[in-house]
């Protein structure tokens, strides 16, 4: 790798992990975002996505708050109304595009209940073909199950493994990789079982990062956050939840790089916000700490809009409100009275 694209990965990192910025993932696959059109009664047309994404994507003044987006392979071949590519409409508005670049979980063979990401055989090339449409980095994301016996060491070391090579091949195309392990929300285990279960995770991604090479400086990490399962009963508290994170990443995760983008992981939009609110106020860190979230950020847009034209307005309205929360948490100065502001509240 070249010093000029060692400076340039570098540059972007930092840039997409700005003060008080994060991403927007818009990444959502053929038969997600099927799923949550369906839930609002909307068709999924290539033309229906294309008029939700460029929603998205024209808010006024989202550019203060969102610093880059996560796109899908239909959506970075896609273009604005008036004909100008998305990538190239993102970067006039200063933000960076990015690209998707797994092909999915899919089963682990001998391991039920495990799934390995797929994707790279054919990655060096469309790494080229993703940056010649505007790409400045990539995602690779990685799925972690708890249960009985869950997670295998076999299934850490396969996708850590996976990641790493991904992110090999993102740095030698001049591409920031966004490194994603993701440890599920699903299950009833509590918040020590998780803080565990990441811990682990994150020891063995470094090290075949590490391994691989990877310029720690010019990636950046999109984890989850360390919070009970869906179906643990008891909870957790703010306080408690803010400091296993800290912990968790203290032992695991290289001053080096230079900021972790917490994914929501299906959390309610109001809880990721304080969250990652609270993570932030837990002290001096040496990364910076931001969000990286799909629907904690759009749920809420898509239940406005419902495909109706009238509704793009409010629906804006709403995605600004949500993005200027998580801005705040970003900074650590969030409060739930700005809640109040959203539009349509009613408290």
């Amino acid at each position: 790798m070249s010093n000029n694209t060692s400076k340039d990965l570098e540059k972007t990192a930092c840039e997409i992990v700005s003060a008080g910025k994060g991403l927007l993932a818009a990444d959502e696959s053929f038969g997600t975002i099927s799923r949550r059109f369906s839930a609002v009664g909307i068709e999924s047309t290539p033309e229906s996505r294309r008029q939700y994404r460029e929603l998205l994507f024209s808010t006024p003044n989202i550019e203060s708050c969102i610093s880059a987006v996560i796109l899908f392979d239909e959506t970075i071949r896609q273009s604005t109304a008036d004909g100008t590519p998305f990538p190239r409409y993102l970067e006039r508005r200063g933000i960076i595009p990015g690209i998707k670049v797994d092909k999915g979980a899919k089963p682990l063979a001998n391991f039920p209940d495990e799934k390995v990401s797929e994707g790279l055989d054919d990655l060096r090339n469309r790494l080229a073909e993703y940056k010649s449409l505007g790409a400045r980095f990539a995602k690779w994301r990685a799925v972690i199950s708890i249960g009985i016996g869950l997670p295998s060491g076999t299934c850490i070391n396969a996708n850590s493994h996976a990641l790493a090579r991904y992110a090999a091949l993102c740095q030698e195309a001049g591409l920031v990789p966004i490194v994603e392990p993701e440890v599920l929300m699903e299950g009833d285990h509590d918040l020590e079982r998780c803080e565990k279960t990441t811990q682990a995770m994150l020891v063995t991604v470094f090290d075949h990062l590490y391994a691989n090479r990877i310029m720690f400086e010019g990636m950046l990490l999109k984890p989850n956050m360390v919070i009970p399962g869906k179906l643990y009963k008891a909870g957790a508290a703010d306080a408690d939840i803010a400091q296993a994170n800290v912990r968790c990443l203290r032992r695991t995760v290289p001053a080096s790089v230079p900021g972790i983008a917490f994914l929501s992981g299906g959390q309610d939009p109001v809880q990721a916000t304080r969250n990652l609110n609270a993570i932030n106020k837990a002290g001096e860190h040496p990364w910076m700490l931001t969000f990286s979230f799909s629907r904690a950020l759009q749920d809420p847009v898509l239940d406005k809009w419902r495909g109706k034209t009238e509704n793009k307005k409010a629906a804006q309205e709403i995605f600004l409100h949500r993005a200027r929360c998580n801005s705040a948490a970003a900074r650590g100065t969030y409060e739930e009275s700005m809640e109040k502001t959203q539009p349509g509240f009613r408290g």
